[in-house]
């Protein structure tokens, strides 16, 4: 399988055989190709959405295979390697995709608030699935785009097509929050399982480390992004308040049935140095692990 390293929207545009008609962004209609790269391993410098209206097109992260169903959107962040698949048999990628460099928002509200779409973070198995007013909405931006890339580019294109995607990353996250809500069911056994899991993990006398949301949500198959935010609409708290919930509830037990010094306490919870224990027991509690213990007396 070929590497290919992609740093510019101009690159990107060769690679499919595309006209750049901006070198920061570009609205694709991969329909358009004049070739095709296929079986390939990419690793780009770029955002991007693609929305996929038929299947065939596979993506491969990692080990693992994904079919790009139709309906769906797939987003990329910078940094991230994607191998990609076209089955023999389908003539033409049906797929429309916004494709940005981070420099093309610079200075705009997007560079402060793009961080805050975790889906660029999620991976392949947590696509966002639109129904079919979804999908138009997506289109309708991405015509928009692709309409203020065809006129000759001024002081006004970059803020204005940087306020078009961020509309578009709004309504996304609009969207996701539909997916999590209509598979509350399947999501409450996640929560269920993270819970439970999360006993098991402090059911050990002395923990060799604490507990990190990175390893739950391995155990759950997910991506740090997609779990964090499942567990965020679920509960109403993030996973890392539910840890340090559990943390704290397990050293008040320890701290009532032990005359252990607090930093044994700390050490058999996994922390590397009491101090970090003693300023997160402050932050939950509003008092100190030896302040809590001097009113149980």
């Amino acid at each position: 399988m070929d590497k290919v390293y992609i740093d510019s929207i101009g690159s990107y545009n060769r690679l499919y055989g595309l006209t750049t008609k901006h070198p920061l962004v570009a609205a694709v209609d991969l329909r358009e190709c004049s070739h095709y790269a296929n079986n390939i391993e990419i690793k780009s410098d770029l955002y991007g959405l693609f929305l996929k209206n038929t299947p065939y097109c596979s993506l491969k992260y990692g080990r693992k295979n994904y079919d790009f169903q139709a309906g769906t959107v797939v987003s990329m962040s910078p940094g991230q390697v994607v191998a990609m698949n076209i089955a023999p048999d389908e003539i033409s990628l049906d797929v429309f995709g916004i494709v940005f460099h981070p420099d093309l928002i610079y200075g705009t509200t997007l560079a402060d608030t793009i961080d805050q779409f975790n889906f660029f973070s999620y991976s392949e198995l947590e696509s966002l699935h639109l129904s079919e007013k979804e999908r138009e909405k997506f289109l309708f931006y991405f015509n928009i785009i692709r309409e203020e890339l065809e006129s000759p580019i001024d002081s006004h294109s970059a803020a204005l097509i940087a306020t078009n995607i961020q509309i578009l990353l709004e309504h996304l996250q609009r969207f996701y929050d539909r997916q999590f809500t209509t598979r509350h069911k399947a999501n409450a056994g996640i929560v269920g399982d993270f819970e439970n899991n999360l006993k098991q993990y402090f059911s050990a006398e002395n923990l060799s480390a604490t507990p990190t949301v990175a390893m739950f949500a391995e155990r759950a198959s997910l991506s740090v992004g997609y779990f964090s935010d499942l567990i965020k609409k679920e509960t109403g708290s993030t996973p890392k308040d539910i840890i340090d919930l559990f943390l704290i509830s397990e050293a008040k037990k320890r701290l009532r049935a032990t005359n252990d010094d607090v930093s044994i306490i700390a050490y058999s919870l996994g922390f590397d140095y009491p101090a970090h224990f003693t300023r997160l027991f402050k932050r939950v509690e509003g008092i100190t692990p030896t302040e809590y213990r001097t009113k149980l007396n």
